[in-house]
């Protein structure tokens, strides 16, 4: 089963019945979209959220919500495509939330970033890296789902915009905004520690 298309599972998955071997079918079917998209949506989101448990906590309510909308999946875009808006939607969500429950001031989040990822077992990096992470985290949420999904994830513009629902030019916009955002942060914070 692991060796077939997404369409292909998905035509399985729906034409399996609700009775208990076509409920068994579908379950081993989403155990495959599962395995075979959950690595890549864990460092979608992860970039975004920088903290592991927060991640792992989105990702399951994405898979939640695809398991509920599988059967209404129209196929007018990718699956992975479909996937990462579904991904997408519920990161911004989980950091709106974040931010209107915590009501904290930038200084703030920089500091509690800078130290989610000192204390975190899975950030190997060095310092260029550090500051690679926290100057992505001082982008607005927009540029920062950008760059993480053009310069991590090599992401072509034209599936962005099936995922994010915004024009090329509009990301492209973004993404140079990031870049130039991301190296000026990194240049006062290397001029203010020298």
């Amino acid at each position: 089963m692991n060796d077939l298309s997404d369409i292909q599972l998905l035509q399985q998955f729906r034409q399996a019945s609700g009775d208990s071997p076509g409920a068994a079918l579908r379950q081993q079917i989403f155990k495959v979209l599962v395995t075979r998209y959950q690595k890549k949506l864990y460092w979608h989101i992860r970039r975004m959220l920088v903290d592991h448990d927060d991640t792992d906590d989105v990702l399951q309510n994405t898979f939640i919500k695809v398991w509920r909308a599988l059967d209404g999946f129209k196929e007018d875009a990718q699956l992975y495509t479909w996937l990462y808006r579904i991904a997408t939607n519920e990161t911004l969500s989980f950091i709106r939330q974040r931010k209107a429950d915590l009501q904290v001031r930038f200084g703030d989040v920089e500091y509690s970033i800078e130290n989610k990822l000192q204390d975190d077992n899975f950030f190997c990096g060095d310092e260029i890296q550090k500051k690679l992470q926290l100057a992505i985290q001082t982008l607005p949420e927009k540029q920062r789902l950008v760059f993480n999904m053009k310069y991590f994830e090599e992401m072509r513009y034209e599936d962005m915009s099936a995922v994010l629902d915004t024009s090329v030019g509009a990301l492209k916009a973004s993404y140079h905004h990031a870049v130039k955002k991301i190296e000026a942060y990194i240049r006062n914070t290397s001029q203010a520690m020298s």
